[in-house]
């Protein structure tokens, strides 16, 4: 039957247009109600023992992509204080993924998000030093990103997070090829915020290749970009490493403005892991403006912390910085009782073997009395570079 030319002109397109606006605002709707009952659903599920989360997600109630979002989220925000509960929680993600009727959410926008998830797991296996599993998840997530809307920024987010891992295996000229990509494309599309935190990791980068003023300038770059209100966090992680590397650039006067005037961003995070290194570049800021006792104070406060965090490298790190203070002021004694405690300590800790042999050299010379300035400058120097990377070989000095 043929459609006579009139019928075709008088077709009511604008019935049919309606129809389209109210189904995309009912939609609308319904992710904005899926939103808002996630987090009361995810606190169901977390109320689960470890392990055991899965048990729910076959109930259609926790079929929904408000859900799925939330996951990665929450996932996101653990990756470094708690790398396993973020790797469960991108794995959950996965596989409400799994249930989500595709033919109402988008395929290729949950292609975008299980690529997300699956970076995540990735970065939390990195924070667990399991560079193979995840290197294993990135391919994961690289292949679900090819399947998804090619949009930019995910793209982008994708080669920030991977970054990191080329940094922690030492492949250094790819994690900058990856975070410069990054931050282009953040830049370009408008994400200034991300642009800023791709900019801080490559500030790691390039400090641990040993060229700090262009950390010190990226992170200066960095600062300029950074919303506090979307991510107070990383703006006090990017002064802090600011503060930091003045400090090791002997810019102490820099470094005790910048640390003055972020004294408000510290207090709202009162967490050991925080509180410990604030004390820790305070006491670096003091020992440089000859401030002893002060330093002196904040470096064994820092110490006694990272102790009791079960951070052994950083509490070499610093028990070193207090080293220095001994050696400067000629305190022989004190440097000596310091290294005999040392090495018992770190000897019951995850601390590898060239790292506690550096550590035994420091003890011994220290016994001896030969612990002088440079001796203990190539110790921690040392110790800087075997907590990135272990296979670092330790060679005494002769």
């Amino acid at each position: 039957m043929k459609i006579h030319p009139h019928d075709r002109l008088t077709f009511d397109y604008g019935t049919v247009i309606a129809r389209v606006r109210e189904n995309l605002r009912y939609r609308a709707r319904e992710l904005d109600r899926e939103r808002t009952e996630a987090p009361a659903l995810l606190q169901e599920l977390t109320a689960y023992e470890a392990g055991h989360r899965e048990r729910p997600l076959g109930s259609p109630r926790f079929h929904t992509w408000g859900l799925f979002e939330l996951l990665i989220g929450r996932s996101g925000e653990l990756g470094i204080g708690n790398p396993a509960l973020a790797e469960e929680l991108a794995l959950l993600a996965l596989q409400v993924s799994n249930h989500l009727d595709l033919s109402y959410y988008s395929a290729e926008l949950t292609e975008n998000l299980r690529a997300r998830a699956w970076s995540a797991v990735g970065n939390a296996r990195r924070v667990r030093s399991d560079l193979q599993g995840s290197e294993e998840a990135f391919h994961c997530a690289a292949s679900h990103l090819k399947a998804g809307t090619r949009e930019p920024v995910e793209k982008a987010v994708f080669l920030d997070l991977k970054a990191s891992l080329r940094r922690d295996q030492r492949r250094f000229h790819e994690a900058i090829h990856l975070l410069d990509r990054a931050v282009h494309i953040f830049l370009r599309q408008g994400e200034r915020h991300r642009a800023g935190r791709s900019l801080v990791n490559l500030s790691i980068v390039h400090n641990q290749t040993g060229n700090p003023q262009k950390s010190i300038s990226l992170l200066q770059e960095a600062l300029g970009l950074i919303d506090a209100g979307q991510e107070p966090r990383l703006l006090l992680c990017a002064r802090h490493n600011l503060i930091f590397y003045l400090a090791d650039a002997e810019r102490y006067l820099e470094a005790h403005r910048l640390y003055s005037e972020t004294r408000p961003f510290y207090r709202i995070f009162p967490d050991a892991w925080t509180q410990n290194r604030r004390k820790w570049v305070r006491g670096k800021i003091a020992r440089g403006l000859q401030q002893l006792e002060t330093a002196e104070s904040l470096f064994r406060a820092a110490r006694d912390g990272f102790m009791a965090e079960g951070g052994p490298y950083d509490t070499a790190l610093v028990s070193l910085e207090l080293a220095v203070l001994y050696a400067e002021q000629g305190r022989t004694a004190e440097l000596r009782q310091l290294a005999e405690e040392m090495v018992p300590i770190f000897a019951s800790r995850q601390i590898h073997r060239e790292a506690l042999a550096a550590l035994a050299f420091f003890r011994q010379a220290a016994a001896a009395e030969h612990a002088n300035l440079e001796m203990i400058t190539r110790v921690s120097s040392y110790l800087r570079r075997a907590q990135d990377d272990p296979a670092q070989h330790f060679e005494e000095m002769a």
